[in-house]
């Protein structure tokens, strides 16, 4: 009954209805219910899910605004931090932990530099303006409209860094001026000896790259940005840099290479230092111009592409590119200048806390002409490959030191010097000294002695029969033959005879430090000594027998005031020679250099004297003379003690000297050697052990000056 009941109901329903359209697709209701009952099913299981996204996105949302609140907070006090412990700005200008300081040449003009240069405080608004265009091209072309940091920049260098296929952080950096100065500055930690192994450890610390690292750099540069205005940024970045050289800062790079302030750079002046930023040793136009000049094309595109110099110029500059200062180009004095370091107090050199200014007695011109005397030498007369070294000491009768050459590689910073450091026998250049303790024991120039085979016997090594060089005997000779032709037999009889204690002693009086052995070979000189020690012996002969000690430094100044004078480093008039004896040997070794076998080293129409020195197996080459005006002792001879090759110091030493005292005596009016006073023997004696010479004084007798004008000194 009760279906027939929904049956006319529905019916009902169906009459009441208006007509379907036959094309549309018809639904059953039964399809209706399922459908209704599976978006009911998909309903129930979505809610809860669509509720756990949306209590999830709420919770990561809410902690990330918090934690975002909280690095705003964190980043703020830091900057704040930063910003009230900064120093003020002048404290921050000089980077420099320890003192620099300038050699100035017997002129006064400085020519070599030792630690870092800072110069004058390069401001912003006061150097160049093609210098600070030059540095903003390059470095931070946005610079005066960030905020310490560009995301731009970061991004670009990131960038960059991956498509090169490097870290993220690896290479270019996309610092701006400003983190840049935050790096230089350590952030604001200054360098502190105590707290630190060695100051390269504070410096590699403070050049870390890691990401920790550049984001505190990015804060203190946000605290530089909120303390300082943009030109007291760029003044505190314009003296920090190390821009090579021992140059810290663009003040002292543009005197260091230009001789010039730094508001006075042109554009390609400027463009070369802008590129040494990048890095200052490998394109430090000292090293490698031209390097240095391609390098400065390039900041000399970007600043036409960027504006901040016209097409014109541009061109021009680089076809006219910066070239260093004369004074920078000249590269003189390594040696000399690292002596001078060496034997002033270190507090006021390598350890100085102080800018310090050394005035010596550097002739640059004496320099040059031994430098271009020991270039054509080795260009032409020395086989290319040979690994033999030089050394060359010139020095006034005083005792100052007018030029130093420690070896071939001329400017090595630091490099050993041949001149002061090698301990080297001086083999027959030794021998004057023999013959000095012989003269002040009265013997005289022309007296005799035996040239003649003989046996020595040493205790505890059997006998030995020295030899001369030629393998022959020359009978009776004067001793001024005997040292003129370097005879070895007459130096060994005459150092026995009078006492190799003797000669040590006169040996140690001239300023040969090494220890003299009372072994005859000592005579032909077997004990070690340097060129500098030996050829101020030779100096004291020509000062009339007056103590001559070499020395270079004159005056040291310190910036914050107080001076060191240092005149001479001889004791004032201490005699170790009678004048007597000085002129006797000046005699003999003018002789020597005249007659014998210096030959090679006349020149000119100066009077001259000189020994030459050659050791076993030609190992060692000595050349050692003077005029009246100067002093110069030329070694040679190699590292290992290597035989020379047909080198003798009769040979190449002997014309080194020569071609040297010819260029350093030009336009010079020639003096005579000073041996008016010595005396020769009217009857000659033989040196044996009978003679006994006395020690004659000069007489004011009427008997004495009538001998005096009939012989005269001789």
């Amino acid at each position: 009954m009760k279906r027939d009941n929904r049956i006319p109901n529905l019916r009902n329903k169906r009459a009441n209805t208006k007509k379907i359209i036959p094309s549309k697709k018809i639904i059953s209701p039964r399809k209706k219910i399922k459908k209704s009952v599976a978006r009911r099913a998909i309903g129930s299981f979505t809610r809860p899910i669509n509720f756990l996204l949306k209590l999830i996105i709420r919770f990561f949302l809410g902690w990330a605004l918090k934690g975002t609140l909280v690095i705003a907070l964190i980043t703020t006090i830091a900057v704040i931090y930063y910003k009230i412990n900064l120093p003020p700005l002048n404290d921050m200008l000089d980077a420099r932990a320890k003192g620099s300081v300038i050699l100035l040449d017997k002129n006064k003009r400085t020519f070599a530099w030792r630690g870092e240069q800072f110069g004058a405080i390069a401001h912003a608004n006061t150097i160049s303006t093609h210098l600070k265009n030059a540095i903003l091209a390059v470095e931070d072309k946005r610079f005066y409209g960030h905020f310490g940091i560009s995301p731009r920049g970061i991004a670009g260098a990131i960038r960059i860094n991956l498509r090169e296929g490097r870290g993220a952080l690896t290479g270019h950096g996309g610092s701006t001026i400003t983190q840049q100065t935050a790096k230089l500055l350590c952030l604001g930690k200054p360098y502190k000896a105590k707290d630190w192994k060695s100051e390269s450890q504070y410096e590699a610390n403070c050049r870390q790259s890691s990401l920790w690292r550049k984001v505190k750099e990015a804060l203190f540069a946000i605290a530089l940005e909120l303390e300082f205005t943009k030109d007291e940024i760029l003044t505190l970045y314009l003296n920090r840099v190390f821009l090579g050289a021992g140059s810290r800062g663009f003040q002292a790079a543009s005197q260091r290479y230009f001789d010039k302030p730094a508001s006075d750079l042109n554009p390609a002046e400027s463009a070369m230092l802008a590129g040494l930023l990048v890095a200052p040793s490998r394109y430090a136009p000292t090293n490698n111009l031209s390097k240095s000049q391609n390098r400065a094309n390039i900041i000399l595109n970007l600043m036409e592409q960027q504006g901040l110099l016209s097409k014109e110029l541009a061109k021009y500059y680089k076809e006219n590119p910066a070239k260093l200062s004369f004074k920078a180009s000249q590269k003189a004095g390594g040696h000399f200048a690292d002596w001078v370091m060496q034997s002033a107090p270190h507090f006021f050199t390598n350890k100085t806390t102080e800018d310090v200014t050394i005035e010596t007695t550097f002739d640059p011109k004496i320099q040059k002409a031994a430098e271009e005397v020991l270039e054509y030498i080795f260009r032409e007369k020395v086989d290319p490959n040979s690994r033999a070294q030089v050394a060359i000491v010139i020095m006034s009768p005083d005792g100052a030191v007018r030029a130093m050459i420690g070896g071939r590689q001329l400017q090595a910073l630091g490099a050993f010097n041949r001149s002061t450091q090698a301990l080297r026998q001086p083999g027959s250049a030794f021998k004057p000294i023999v013959y000095a303790a012989a003269l002040e024991q009265g013997y005289k120039p022309n007296d005799l002695i035996r040239d003649e085979a003989f046996e020595i016997k040493i205790p505890g090594s059997g006998s030995w029969t020295p030899q001369n060089n030629e393998k022959k005997f020359n009978g009776i000779v004067s001793l001024t033959d005997a040292l003129s032709k370097s005879l070895n037999i007459p130096a060994i009889k005459l150092a026995q005879r009078v006492g190799m204690e003797n000669v040590g002693q006169i040996s140690k009086d001239l300023g040969i430090n090494s220890k003299i052995s009372t072994n005859p070979a000592v005579a032909l000189g077997v004990s070690e000594t340097t060129l500098l020690e030996l050829t101020s012996a030779y100096g004291t002969i020509l000062n009339d027998g007056i103590k001559v000690l070499p020395y270079g430094l004159k005056k040291l100044s310190l910036e914050t005031g107080g001076t060191f004078s240092k005149k001479t480093a001889s004791p004032k008039n201490e005699r170790v020679l009678r004048s007597e004896t000085a002129h006797g040997m000046i005699y003999m070794l003018e002789k020597a250099l005249s007659h014998g076998t210096g030959k090679k080293a006349t020149f000119s129409n100066w009077e001259a004297a000189g020994k030459t020195g050659t050791t076993q197996d030609a190992r060692d080459a000595w050349f050692i003379g003077f005029t009246s005006k100067y002093i110069a002792g030329v070694w040679m001879g190699y590292d290992n003690n290597e035989p020379l090759t047909g080198v003798t110091g009769g040979g190449l030493p002997a014309e080194i000297w020569s071609l040297i005292m010819n260029k350093i005596h030009n336009n010079i009016n020639p003096k005579p050697l000073p041996m008016k006073n010595r005396r020769l023997a009217l009857f000659p004696n033989f040196v044996n052990s009978k003679y006994a010479p006395k020690i004659r004084r000069r007489g004011n007798s009427l008997i004495d000056k009538l001998l005096l004008t009939i012989f005269g000194d001789g």
